[in-house]
């Protein structure tokens, strides 16, 4: 019998990044679980209230990545579930340069600590799927050997690349725990927000002139099962989540009532920057390259071994859509700004046609 008292199922878990909404919902979810003795969730920052009384169930310890090691010997921890992860720069907390440092330098930090646990059994980890890139020569199908043809652009995409290698070599030093990644595509759902959601939540929405990539998301609730499941279970390996099917990005902006705003491509980076300005979040290099290629996987893999299938890419973006219908409120002077900028993407679009004929 294993500490937990279940087979497969750890006595003592540690979540990192429990004062974001992934990490406190995963946390919150891992306590509630009978076959589970203690939940540990560190941050080195404290959750906002929604989230501390979501984490009651919760011990939380405000602690740094590098002064992990300890904590994972004198608690005896079995598990590791590493969220900690910053999907896009925030000029406000650092730019770039933080989020490398907590993406990268972290993670060789809780590995090393990893590594140094001996009662450690079990290490989850979440990447996504921006590990594949995107280029011009990608398949219509990634599966989880496809190796990506062209290093991403963009600074999380890089980042997921070097964190999926620094856990290869953690697999190869300690064969003995179970390792288990998942490659998540995008959250949406009722709850989540995201850059992604954030995006559709426009009232006119740029694209690329031209292009309409094929888009996947994984519901917020199907990735807090996945990550349990897990937890809970045995699987070692490497797997993509993500809803069945796809949506284009034309059938995403009408399933939302939205307008869409073609530009030229190289103009998207000034489009998310007004954007930004208009208080509709951030987007980086990963979210441009998204919106202009798309990405697909298989998850046949994770069908077959969780014996869980996610709700598909269509149904996942549905319930985001009853959820936020209406909630969005547009100032005259943003909706001034949004008319000014699909006048500029017209103007762009004639004046490349001129040029060409």
């Amino acid at each position: 019998m294993t500490p937990g008292g279940t087979p497969g199922a750890p006595g003592v878990v540690v979540v990192t990044g429990v004062g974001r909404y992934l990490g406190a919902h995963v946390a919150a979810r891992l306590a509630a679980d009978p076959r589970i003795d203690r939940v540990i969730g560190v941050d080195p920052a404290s959750p906002n209230p929604e989230l501390a009384d979501l984490l009651s169930g919760v011990e939380r310890v405000r602690l740094d990545l590098d002064s992990l090691g300890g904590l994972l010997v004198d608690l005896d921890v079995d598990a590791v579930v590493h969220l900690a992860l910053v999907t896009a720069p925030d000029p406000q907390q650092g730019g770039r340069a933080a989020m490398k440092e907590q993406n990268v330098i972290g993670t060789m930090q809780l590995l090393a600590a990893c590594q140094r646990a001996p009662r450690l059994r079990k290490l989850v980890v979440r990447s996504s799927t921006a590990a594949y890139g995107v280029s011009f020569r990608d398949p219509a199908v990634f599966t989880e050997e496809t190796e990506p043809r062209e290093v991403p652009r963009g600074g999380f995409g890089r980042d997921i690349l070097d964190i999926e290698g620094y856990v290869r070599g953690f697999r190869r030093r300690r064969p003995d725990v179970t390792a288990t990644v998942l490659r998540f595509a995008p959250f949406i759902g009722s709850t989540a927000d995201t850059t992604l959601t954030r995006y559709f939540a426009q009232p006119v929405v740029p694209t690329v002139f031209g292009r309409d990539p094929r888009l996947q998301f994984v519901h917020f609730d199907d990735a807090l099962e996945v990550l349990h499941r897990s937890v809970a279970e045995e699987h070692a390996g490497t797997y993509n989540v993500a809803g069945p099917g796809v949506l284009s990005l034309s059938q995403a902006i009408r399933r939302a009532g939205r307008v869409a705003m073609p530009v030229l491509e190289p103009g998207l980076a000034g489009v998310a920057a007004i954007a930004r300005s208009m208080g509709f979040g951030r987007y980086g290099l990963d979210q441009v390259d998204l919106f202009v290629h798309g990405r697909v996987v298989d998850t046949t893999r994770l069908e077959r071994e969780y014996g869980f299938t996610p709700r598909s890419t269509a149904a996942a973006f549905d319930d985001f859509i009853r959820a936020h219908h209406g909630g969005v409120v547009v100032t005259r002077d943003q909706l001034a700004t949004a008319e000014q900028l699909v006048l500029e993407g017209i103007r762009q679009v004639r004046a490349a046609v001129r040029e060409r004929s």
